[in-house]
């Protein structure tokens, strides 16, 4: 029997940076959390939210893998409570030349975290979401999800995904009371860059990144009021997301390639 009244969000790669800062504005407007990761500091995000007096559940698991994803989807039908709004946050990159450089193993874990798991848990929650009549679904993609990304091929790759997914859904599902925001962050201060190898560059620059705090802000405002895409951050993140349209793929690809190589942070 599901309980009525009470509000569920689902929050994926809540651990740290963006992600767990969509679990704080979720809980900052009244949303019971489900919230997941596969790092430790799943546990300790969870027990600050609760100290805050919201109502947290925590599910470590690798969404990386299908029986993760079934893991998370089992432990919130196990609440009995619709969900109001999924954030499908969880993501990794990798930094290096494909051909020379990367591991393959390592890029097949980006596509399955960063695609797999995506539609996997886009599929069961816009399912249920369709079957009551209402529901969001907020994508965190990138804006290297609107350019060629040299040296981040294929994470850039699964981003553009992402971004292409999402605007699908939102149109598929315009009808039905769901609704599918795709959220761009530029560079943001998040633990990103270390995972993924990538700290000497002009992308990890200090000066550059933007606040979690105030990407999730904007993003939790896109996604509540039902708009389709959200570049997420400073004025240069949504600079570049406009100019991006009008831009040659080829110069767009040299771009980032400069800001991408090893040791181009300024010292």
């Amino acid at each position: 029997m599901e309980k009525q009244g009470r509000r569920l969000a689902v929050v994926t790669g809540a651990s740290s940076g963006i992600g767990e800062a969509l679990a704080w504005q979720f809980a900052k407007h009244g949303f019971e959390l489900v919230i997941a990761a596969e790092e430790p500091a799943i546990e300790q995000a969870a027990g600050a939210l609760r100290a805050s007096g919201a109502t947290v559940e925590a599910v470590r698991v690798n969404l990386a893998t299908a029986e993760g994803c079934r893991e998370l989807e089992e432990r919130v039908d196990a609440l009995g409570v619709p969900i109001e709004a999924i954030a499908l946050n969880a993501g990794v990159g990798v930094g290096g030349d494909f051909a020379r450089e990367t591991l393959l193993d390592e890029e097949l874990n980006v596509i399955d975290l960063n695609v797999v798991s995506t539609v996997r848990l886009a599929k069961w929650a816009a399912k249920k979401m369709v079957g009551v009549g209402h529901g969001r679904i907020l994508i965190t993609t990138s804006i290297a999800g609107i350019m060629p990304t040299p040296l981040s091929a294929i994470y850039g790759a699964t981003k553009a995904f992402d971004l292409a997914f999402a605007a699908a859904l939102h149109h598929e599902l315009k009808d039905t009371g769901v609704t599918v925001t795709a959220m761009l962050p530029g560079p943001t201060d998040t633990e990103f860059f270390r995972r993924a190898g990538i700290e000497d560059t002009k992308l990890a620059e200090e000066a550059k990144k933007n606040d979690p705090a105030e990407v999730a802000r904007q993003g939790f405002e896109a996604l509540m009021a039902g708009e389709e895409r959200v570049a997420a951050g400073n004025f240069g993140v949504k600079l570049q997301a406009h100019l991006a349209r009008f831009m040659p793929e080829r110069m767009k690809a040299e771009m980032h390639r400069k800001q991408a190589e090893p040791g181009s942070r300024s010292s």
